[in-house]
């Protein structure tokens, strides 16, 4: 009888995210809506962080998807966001293609 090895699962960044980051079978076309790209956030506005998993580059830790945020500043195309977690302040920088406006 053989060793039997026992491997560490993978922690990548991804990680548990089959059925957090899946998409409706009608939002499957892989371009985001326009009017959402091209949306300008101001400073002190409220977004909902809803990650789009086709689009990888300024994709937050999905630990923060459907949380909701206050804009902070710009950084290039991202956006600066301010989160609450607990009783701590997390800064993140985002995409606007992971942001949706909250409505007040």
């Amino acid at each position: 009888m053989g060793c039997i090895w026992m491997v560490k699962a993978p922690r990548g960044f991804r990680h548990r995210t089959r059925k957090l980051f899946k998409k409706h079978v009608r939002d499957k076309g892989g371009v985001p809506p326009i009017s959402l790209l091209l949306h300008d956030y101001n400073v002190g506005d409220k977004v909902h962080i809803i990650i789009n998993s086709a689009i990888h580059k300024g994709m937050p830790h999905r630990r923060y998807h459907g949380k909701t945020a206050v804009i902070v500043g710009k950084r290039g195309k991202a956006y600066l966001v301010s989160v609450t977690l607990g009783n701590k302040k997390k800064l993140l920088v985002i995409r606007p293609e992971h942001l949706r406006p909250a409505k007040n």
